[in-house]
């Protein structure tokens, strides 16, 4: 194994409460029934308008995107102070990028808010790849995971993907990528060992110390 992916919301970022506020502040905005923690706490990780239409199945397109946009709205006001990172992310993304494995990230947020976290964060530079749900398929398709992995020039056999939804784990079961789960994101453990991770985790340094005996160097997939 030589490349790790990492969804951002909940894995890398402590951010599942002001996803849970901005979704509820938005359904009063636009005048909807709001949804318990739990119900929102379990589209976390969908692509925004695909979490929406879960939520809202009744909606047409055209209030779906007004949801869209009234949370785009709350979750800005809220993450004004960006959401810290888990305790030792940091140290951990160091110590496995001097391990020698590739570092990517594979998130539902958009384009420009997932450059906003990296850059009030300093990890701009951490990520050899990134990919977000309103520039490819949303998850759980693999597309994402397949997108990465071929711009990394590595198997899905040297990967893993690491999330702490359902859709990380499934999207990783898709693409042929090792699925490993963080329990302390969105979803409860017990949610996430129904779709059968290869591993629990349940803290990052944890993740690090089961990451890094696991290191090894194999050969580039040749892409056409």
């Amino acid at each position: 194994m030589n490349t790790l992916i990492f969804d951002w919301d909940g894995t890398l970022a402590d951010s599942i409460d002001n996803i849970v506020i901005a979704m509820q502040r938005a359904a009063l905005d636009v005048q909807l029934p709001v949804r318990s923690v739990r119900e929102v706490r379990d589209i976390i990780g969908l692509a925004l308008p695909d979490a929406v239409a879960v939520l809202y199945p009744e909606l047409g397109p055209t209030e779906v995107r007004q949801v869209v946009e009234a949370y785009s709205d709350n979750y800005l006001h809220l993450e004004r102070q960006p959401s810290a990172l888990f305790d030792g992310v940091h140290a951990a993304l160091e110590a496995l990028r001097a391990g020698g494995f590739n570092l990517a990230v594979a998130t539902g947020k958009s384009r420009r808010g997932l450059d906003r976290m990296l850059a009030s964060h300093d990890l701009e530079n951490y990520f050899d790849v990134t990919r977000c749900a309103d520039e490819t398929a949303g998850k759980p398709d693999p597309r994402m995971l397949e997108e990465i992995l071929a711009e990394l020039e590595v198997t899905a056999a040297d990967a893993c993907m690491v999330g702490d939804s359902e859709f990380d784990i499934l999207m990783g079961h898709n693409a042929g990528v090792l699925p490993i789960a963080v329990t302390y994101g969105a979803m409860t453990e017990e949610q996430l060992r129904r779709c059968r991770p290869a591993h629990c985790v349940h803290s990052f340094e944890e993740l690090q110390g089961w990451a890094l005996p696991r290191f090894r160097v194999t050969q580039s997939i040749e892409v056409l």
